[in-house]
């Protein structure tokens, strides 16, 4: 049985592989299979290796890079990255289809606070050089290919199953 996990999801969860089960995660919980959590602060709330894709739409360019809590740093962007890591299983496939840079979009919502490259999955998240180590990021992904779709780069990632 295949189970898909939309981050960010809004009313209803998107089901883009068609999974035989979907599940989303949303600020607010509107549906019996939106479960509700803030990923800024939060965990994805689901055990590890539950799902054969995650897909994010619109949402990645929501997580900020930086936060400080009672003083503390804490970088949300790449604790979500673990995290999706964490919950796909050996395999899972990982979709981003977001407003990314050079194009307007990318900056014209003031709600944007994570501007995306292609070179944010290829160097930093990617099975080759996973930069993001440094920053406490746990996991790799073998990039299955990027395209743009208009302003928005899609990007699908593989969880490399020898990572930690």
């Amino acid at each position: 049985m295949t189970t898909s996990l939309d981050l960010g999801c809004g009313d209803e969860p998107r089901n883009h592989f068609k999974a035989e089960i979907a599940y989303g995660v949303d600020l607010k919980m509107k549906w019996p299979e939106v479960v509700q959590a803030d990923l800024v602060v939060e965990d994805i709330p689901f055990p590890s290796k539950t799902f054969d894709y995650v897909t994010a739409f619109d949402f990645l360019e929501h997580i900020p890079r930086i936060i400080y809590i009672d003083g503390k740093r804490r970088l949300p962007f790449v604790d979500l990255m673990s995290e999706i890591y964490r919950v796909l299983k050996p395999g899972g496939i990982f979709f981003s289809s977001t407003p990314a840079y050079p194009h307007p979009p990318a900056f014209q919502d003031p709600t944007h606070v994570n501007i995306i490259t292609p070179d944010t999955f290829a160097e930093y998240f990617d099975d080759t050089k996973t930069w993001a180590r440094r920053y406490g990021f746990v996991g790799s992904f073998h990039i299955d290919g990027m395209a743009w779709k208009g302003p928005h780069l899609q990007a699908t990632l593989r969880k490399v199953s020898t990572a930690p």
